[in-house]
């Protein structure tokens, strides 16, 4: 029985992609000794930055429109599938704790649910119609943000998804690391990172994934320092949850204001662990009470409630 010429198409054009295609220079890779694999591995690496690099203009246009939505009190949402889905995952995941941001502001939506977030689910990637459903369950609006990641740029699930984001009004950013993709096509702004065929063909959880997490960095961690969730370069809004941040908060406060070890222990303390507010105790000379007041009529900004 022939191939539905659907399918055929599908698997003609994806062979095309610079992601699928074997590399000739890594045709002997199985024969190097470990440590020139592991050299050349590095290498292949060390090309990402550049690429990256050469799309800084487009990520940060998208940045800015992601945190203008945010400023205004819309979401962030990641939409993938595969590794790329795990690394929405985990960016996602690490903003709570590192910035105190509400776990409902940074979301990831992975084709197959929590299931694949920590193991393939077969076949969920392909599904169209469940990526337009995780974005109609999210209640997705046009306050909100959708970043679609997808190394090939044709993932269905992450196309339907940023397509029915756009179709109801979101901002939405297509992440890939081809060119010309159907991803690109169907989001407002488009990164596309070229990085070229992978050391081990098509394993896009190499090089692919290394600038698709060097993109999501950027993403969070910029859209965070626009909200004023960042000091000078501290995370001045971190939880304190262990003893290891408990340290980092004393040693950022101590920084900060040139107080001694004990003072900006006693001032953390009183300030319920939050740093900003113990910085501005300590530099305004003022309460708890009245530090979180300044912090407040400052919209968050340490730099403005100083300033005040």
């Amino acid at each position: 029985m022939s191939e539905p010429t659907e399918r055929l198409e599908a698997r003609t054009l994806l062979a095309m992609l610079a992601t699928e295609r074997a590399d000739p220079r890594y045709a002997g890779i199985e024969g190097l000794s470990t440590l020139d694999l592991a050299r050349t591995m590095n290498e292949a690496d060390a090309s990402v930055s550049a690429a990256v690099a050469a799309v800084l203009p487009d990520v940060a246009a998208a940045i800015d429109a992601v945190a203008d939505r945010l400023a205004k009190g819309g979401r962030l949402r990641y939409v993938g599938a595969g590794t790329a889905g795990r690394m929405a995952v985990m960016d996602a995941a690490e903003c709570p704790p590192t910035f105190s941001t509400d776990p409902e502001l940074i979301k990831a939506l992975i084709a197959g649910g929590k299931a694949a977030e920590g193991g393939a689910v077969e076949g969920t990637e392909d599904d169209e119609a469940a990526g337009e459903a995780a974005i109609a369950a999210d209640g997705i609006g046009p306050a909100d943000a959708v970043v679609g990641l997808a190394a090939s740029g044709r993932t269905p699930f992450v196309v339907a998804a940023v397509r029915e984001a756009r179709r109801r009004g979101a901002l939405t950013v297509g992440l890939s690391c081809n060119t010309g993709t159907v991803l690109s096509d169907a989001a407002e702004h488009r990164i596309e990172v070229e990085v070229g065929p992978e050391v081990v063909a098509g394993s896009t959880r190499l090089k692919s994934g290394t600038a698709q997490k060097f993109v999501l960095n950027m993403i969070s961690t910029i859209s965070m320092v626009r909200l004023g969730k960042v000091y000078r370069n501290y995370m001045v809004d971190m939880k304190v949850a262990n003893q290891k941040l408990a340290a980092r908060a004393v040693r950022m406060i101590r920084e900060i204001t040139g107080a001694g070890p004990e003072e900006a222990e006693a001032a953390l303390a009183a300030s319920g662990d939050r740093v900003k507010t113990a910085v501005v105790m300590l530099e305004l000379g003022v309460s708890a009470a009245d530090a979180e007041a300044r912090l407040v009529l400052a919209e968050g900004r340490l730099s403005g409630a100083l300033a005040a």
